[in-house]
């Protein structure tokens, strides 16, 4: 099935819909922190980013798990025990009155979800390669960024009129809708004849087939970097414009506006990826993101925060880069791993996203009453992303 050159309207569609079950457990809830963290006891606000950054934590290890697996076992059995062990921490987080243990449900609604948003990647390998699988991919994400658009907007609607634990039950039921079509109409991607036979040392082995490829392993640190300063604002953006900004009322307005800047990008890239290559896009969209968030420290190092539509307009700008390297920079470090795409997808996940936690949870512990913060950590991994970029140049020469 791999090097195919046709779009499948239905085959994308289900892919971001696969990824998109991540994304509305994690942005569905941004409006309820405050109402959870009440609800639990917590009296540092800043501890409620920890239901963000946490199911993070748990995608990153649970890919360790579920990529290799279904290297051996096929993709689809490995979807569906995955979305089982999501079900329990669903109900794991709307029956407990602890917050450690509402962290603990997090944690394992992630490693449930790390399989159906590694494996999806892994089934687009499966079936694409080259600058042609950037582009559907990239086509995936843009429609995996439709979900932020209307999740904060939807959780405010159910925070209203119901409560906070109804965000969960329609996640849920969300999920099942997709496990459902999935099943129906969904094949196997991965042929029994060039799946790994299953043993010890299978993740060790395909780890160190992993690290004989430069460009695996590079580009997955660029998306450690990208993906880490992009969770800072995932965790914080409630935050900033509720407590900084005071427009609690309006976040879902400007969460789902500055997602549609990140849409619009992916849009572009699905556009011109085949015509430009997925690497010279993805370097100067690194080069943008450098410039655009060094240009706001300069401008505001006095900390004090600018106007709304001010900073509105950089975080448009800052996320037209990124919808430009999401799509990319995966593409990029899957393009030599198509021999173990399930195995590449779970380090390359595995290794962003343990990464990109503890660099969350640190510049977030900083954003108490100003922006800037934010835009260093931006400025910070963006330079350290596009230094990447340069030594990897240097090694192709």
């Amino acid at each position: 099935m791999q090097n195919k050159q046709t779009f499948e309207f239905e085959f994308v569609a289900l892919m971001a819909s696969l990824m998109s079950i991540v994304a509305l457990s994690i942005d569905a809830l941004l409006p309820a922190l405050p109402e959870i963290g009440t609800a639990l006891s917590v009296q540092n606000p800043n501890d409620n980013q920890l239901l963000v950054t946490m199911i993070f934590l748990g995608l990153g290890f649970g890919q360790l798990i579920f990529g290799p697996l279904s290297d051996s076992f096929g993709r689809k059995p490995i979807v569906y025990i995955g979305f089982s062990l999501f079900i329990i921490a669903t109900f794991i987080c709307v029956s407990t009155k602890s917050f450690e243990m509402m962290i603990f449900g997090r944690v394992l609604q992630g490693v449930g979800l790390a399989s159906p948003r590694t494996l999806s990647i892994a089934m687009i390998r499966d079936s694409y390669s080259g600058n042609y699988m950037a582009k559907v991919l990239s086509i995936v994400v843009m429609f995996f960024i439709l979900v932020p658009v209307i999740a904060p907007t939807l959780g405010q609607f159910l925070l209203n009129y119901y409560n906070w634990e109804s965000i969960f039950y329609v996640n849920l039921a969300f999920g099942l809708i997709i496990m459902l079509w999935f099943w129906k109409r969904q094949d196997e991607t991965l042929n029994k004849d060039k799946r790994i036979k299953f043993a010890p040392l299978l993740f060790v082995n395909g780890t160190i087939e992993f690290m004989k490829h430069k460009n695996a392993v590079g580009f997955t640190l660029v998306s450690g970097f990208i993906t880490g300063s992009f969770m800072v604002y995932l965790s914080t953006a409630q935050q900033i414009f509720e407590q900084q900004y005071n427009l609690g009322d309006m976040f879902p307005y400007i969460f789902a506006s500055l997602a549609i800047s990140v849409g619009l990008a992916t849009f572009l890239n699905s556009r011109y990826v085949v015509k430009f290559g997925m690497w010279r896009i993805a370097y100067f969209a690194t080069i943008a993101y450098c410039l655009i968030s060094i240009l706001y420290v300069i401008l505001f190092w006095s900390g004090v925060n600018p106007s709304f539509k001010i900073l509105i307009s950089f975080f448009a700008l800052q996320f037209f880069a990124i919808g430009f390297l999401f799509g990319n920079l995966r593409s990029l470090a899957m393009q030599p791993l198509g021999h173990i795409a399930g195995i590449g997808a779970a380090i390359n996940g595995f290794v962003s996203t343990v990464m990109a936690v503890p660099i969350a949870n640190y510049i977030g512990s900083f954003v108490n009453d100003s922006v800037l913060p934010l835009f260093i950590g931006f400025s910070v991994f963006g330079i350290l992303s596009l230094l990447v970029f340069l030594r990897l140049k240097v090694l192709h020469k």
